[in-house]
């Protein structure tokens, strides 16, 4: 880290990348065929391009690589550009991963590389170590199908402090998660500052892109940000707060100090002896008698200062629980009590409509029972209705017809007179025809007579 806004990001160290690769050139941008190992194939967007450098020479091979010693004499302007392992050698801070390679399935070389790693005290590199194994194995991984659609991107925010003068001290660095399951996605980031007693915060990848230079772009929609899982995000917030706990317990675990600290310390604020030409017998006496009694009234007091704190912590941590205890309580209670009141309201709400429904089926019910009775009357009247009608309508019926029954007396009488014309008519025919038949025999038998004669 050697710009005053120099921001390192890490790669998807969590995922199988190739045994072999080459150098990206000046031209080329993003990270060549590694852009794959980003969500939806792309690095983050909106970086401060005059903070960053491409290291070592683009048109070399990586046949031609050596080791850090071998090319300290043969290379020229080495370290101008990046870390060295030499710049690693003050006590109190160590080459710091940003992604540990213990949390990775996959142990690659580049895992150690410097440029994965900044400046780290030794307390807070096991912290931060510590905080993202504990993310990884309890939230981050069971949270997104195993681990098998977890993309990962690590980074350092520098501060003004430098390790020999050449190596920027980070202020924080973060870590940010995105979850591409189709279905349960979700975005998470944390922060973890260097100061001493700081915990690891958790915060949405949008606000920790506003805390890192230049704002980027960490991943592309914001790790579609319009179908993540709020559900899972808030399982992964619970194992964030007992990380959390965890921390501070240890930090005030570290709080007690040893005891033999404390007698170094002790010791540290006697007044300084005398040269030893300057002492007396009775000096060094009364100094090897009070001596023991003062190292006594030390330790007591040491003692008793680490009691009282563990006293505190312990009444801390009960009130805490209380709180919490009581939280919970009103928490219920009021979820209850809305519960409750929602029901009430629900039922309230319902009874006008309850009581309209009872109404229209009362007014239904009524309504055919009227029918009822008005078909029943209509039925018991129609019968008078009928009558009445049949005897009003009995004049017109036998006047009209009486022209009919004239005409049938008529031809009637035409027929009975017709009848008794025929039958005199017929009478007188047949006694003609009868005298007419015997007229018609007696001549004959005369005739027949009189030619027997001749």
């Amino acid at each position: 880290m050697r710009a005053a806004r120099w921001l390192a990001l890490g790669g998807l160290l969590a995922l199988a990348g190739p045994l072999d690769g080459r150098l990206v050139g000046p031209e080329e941008a993003g990270f060549g065929e590694c852009d794959r190992f980003f969500y939806a194939g792309t690095p983050p967007a909106g970086l401060e391009a005059a903070a960053h450098l491409k290291i070592d020479d683009p048109t070399s091979t990586l046949g031609e690589l050596t080791d850090e010693a071998d090319a300290i004499s043969s290379v020229n302007s080495l370290g101008s550009k990046q870390a060295l392992s030499t710049d690693y050698v003050d006590p109190d801070y160590q080459r710091g991963q940003l992604y540990p390679f213990s949390l990775s399935s996959d142990f690659r070389e580049a895992t150690f590389a410097l440029t994965n790693a900044v400046p780290m005290s030794p307390s807070f590199q096991e912290r931060w170590y510590t905080n993202l194994r504990s993310l990884m194995e309890r939230a981050l991984t069971p949270q997104c199908g195993n681990g098998e659609d977890l993309y990962l991107i690590a980074g350092a925010v520098p501060s003004d402090r430098r390790l020999q003068d050449r190596v920027t001290i980070p202020a924080f660095v973060w870590l940010a998660a995105c979850c591409a399951m189709p279905g349960g996605g979700w975005a998470m980031g944390f922060v973890q500052h260097t100061r001493d007693g700081d915990i690891i915060e958790d915060v949405m990848v949008k606000e920790l892109e506003k805390l890192l230079p230049s704002n980027p772009q960490l991943f592309q929609d914001n790790c579609g940000e319009t179908e993540q899982d709020t559900e899972r995000m808030k399982k992964i917030l619970e194992v964030v707060n007992q990380v959390q706990d965890e921390e501070r317990t240890v930090l005030s675990k570290e709080d007690t100090r040893p005891l033999s600290s404390m007698t170094s310390e002790g010791s540290a604020l006697l007044p300084p002896e005398a040269p030893e030409e300057r002492r007396s017998f009775l000096g060094r006496l009364m100094g090897f008698i009070t001596t023991p009694v003062i190292r006594l009234f030390q330790l007591l007091y040491y003692v008793a200062v680490g009691i009282l704190k563990n006293i505190i912590y312990f009444l801390w941590f009960v009130t805490k629980q209380v709180i919490n205890g009581i939280e919970n309580c009103l928490y219920r209670l009021g979820s209850a009590t809305i519960s409750y009141f929602l029901a009430i309201g629900e039922e309230l709400a319902s009874i006008p409509w309850k009581v309209l429904k009872v109404m229209v089926k009362i007014i239904r019910a009524v309504l055919r029972i009227l029918c009822c009775l008005l078909k029943a009357v209509c039925r018991i009247l129609g019968i008078p209705v009928r009558v009445l009608v049949d005897v009003a309508t009995f004049p017109m019926h036998t006047i009209g017809a009486v022209p009919i029954v004239c005409k049938d007396i008529a031809v009637g009488l035409g027929g009975t007179i017709s009848l008794l014309f025929d039958t005199a008519f017929g009478t007188m025919g047949g006694v003609f025809q009868v005298i007419f038949s015997i007229c018609k025999k007696i001549g004959y038998r005369v005739t027949f007579d009189n030619s027997g004669e001749l």
